[in-house]
């Protein structure tokens, strides 16, 4: 990670020394033998990391580590110290040191401290901007993100907001797609009208078809009052139907016909009741898989998938996960009436790193976690749920250098696959189209390698 660096020693050749090795490692250096002219300098130019000598006369070590640590704490401090100076070492980490390397230095490692020290001055700017820019986007407040797979979104709801045609939203638990539709519907012809979700997956099928289509006195056991069911409900307005890929084969007819004829007939009535409703659907299942398995009728499946919108994974938003975070964090701590202001660098990189098989909704649920636990103003990996302190990226390995080491191409295949697979949240249909394959092909492949 190339950058900036001030070396600070009251030793010439120290300094000569630092400086040509770590130009040739690609950083642009410069040196001063004094520490008030360092700081002096400091304060007028621009330097993203300090390498110090402690014991130096004049202005010494600790006292420049307080000096920066109050005028310039974005700038992370590595101090030089003798070997077995370890309490030394200890006061200017309190003075507001970020590391230290001892004497005789060893070259390979103080490059490896600065580069430690430059990704946590990284990840500190990147928490502070997202800190200062989190509205996401003015059209949408619904949403929380500025990422280019949001953007994308955006755009996406903005043209066909106002279009008086079916939605099928996808995307994987947890990524906000009930949102997706607040937004859609806010944004409608018909937004003074009302939004009405349900939950396809949470009714039986009697309940769910009463639920949605009405019934009238003495349509079944215990139909005692007219209900109009929540087609009507929704008249002038939006239906969400929630989870539609769980919606049960024996009621997908009646909802094809709806949808069809603008017509609802309630349960036990021979009327039939016209209906102005928009209908937006969401489902975090492959429903071209479900079609092809006979567990969901195609003409539904097309009638419902005029558009298809998919709402990204928090994996794939980049650092809208800290912007979510801290979200998240002033909400919570303004709920609990909580002195916390934000995220540490350390926790970041944590977030950044983590896969989100549980999207936004286990992001809130871990910020919960971290804000119930944290005893400071800013929260810290120890906080964290220990799943993502402990999470280590999956790879795709290709074996050693000998040749008796290397995996066979068959194996490779059968890695990447699965990466892929993980990758998408288990979308066949989706890491198909990723993988460059047909989907009886890939489906073939899982089968053989048992995935």
């Amino acid at each position: 990670m190339p950058g900036r660096i001030l070396i600070v020693d009251d030793d010439p050749s120290m300094c000569e020394m630092l400086h040509d090795d770590l130009t040739h490692r690609g950083y642009t250096v410069q040196w001063k033998t004094n520490a008030n002219e360092a700081f002096e300098h400091l304060m007028t130019e621009a330097f993203d990391a300090v390498v110090t000598d402690l014991r130096m006369p004049g202005l010494n070590g600790i006292d420049f580590c307080h000096r920066l640590a109050e005028n310039r704490p974005d700038v992370p401090v590595i101090v030089i110290t003798a070997f077995g100076s370890l309490d030394t070492a200890i006061q200017a980490m309190r003075a507001g040191a970020y590391d230290f390397v001892t004497k005789p230095v060893e070259r390979d490692m103080l490059a490896i401290v600065i580069e430690r020290a430059l990704q946590h001055r990284s990840l500190q700017e990147q928490v502070r901007f997202l800190k200062e820019n989190r509205v996401a986007s003015a059209r949408f407040t619904e949403f929380v993100g500025q990422s280019p797979a949001m953007e994308r979104l955006y755009d996406q709801i903005a043209r066909i907001a106002e279009q008086q045609v079916p939605v099928l939203i996808t995307g994987e638990s947890g990524t906000g797609k009930e949102l997706a539709a607040h937004a859609l519907h806010r944004h409608s012809a018909n937004r003074t009208g009302p939004f009405i979700p349900v939950n396809c997956a949470a009714l039986p099928p009697m309940l769910l078809e009463s639920e949605l289509f009405g019934h009238v006195p003495g349509a079944f056991t215990d139909a005692r009052t007219e209900r109009r069911g929540l087609f009507l409900a929704a008249n002038g307005g939006t239906l969400f139907l929630d989870e539609i890929g769980e919606m049960p084969l024996e009621l997908q007819p009646k909802l094809l016909r709806v949808l069809e004829t603008g017509v609802v007939r309630p349960l036990g009535d021979n009327r039939e009741i016209e209906c102005d409703v928009r209908i937006i659907a969401a489902t975090n299942h492959d429903l071209e898989s479900a079609v092809e398995k006979g567990e969901f009728r195609e003409d539904l499946f097309f009638r419902v998938n005029v558009v298809q919108i998919d709402v990204p994974p928090l994996r794939a938003r980049g650092a809208d996960v800290l912007l979510l975070a801290q979200h998240f964090i002033e909400e919570i701590a303004q709920r609990n009436n909580k002195p916390v202001k934000g995220l540490s660098p350390g926790v970041a990189k944590k977030l950044l790193a983590y896969r989100w098989p549980g999207n936004v909704r286990e992001l809130k649920n871990a910020m919960e976690r971290a804000m119930a636990m944290t005893r400071f103003e800013e929260l810290t990996v120890e906080d964290l749920p220990a799943r993502i302190q402990d999470y280590r990226q999956s790879q795709v390995v290709f074996g050693g250098e000998a040749p008796d080491e290397l995996l066979t191409l068959e194996d490779v295949q059968r890695q990447y696959i699965a990466y892929v697979l993980e990758t998408v949240g288990g979308n066949k249909s989706l890491a198909a189209r990723v993988l460059g394959l047909g989907r009886r092909t890939l489906y073939r492949m899982l089968e053989r390698w048992d995935l």
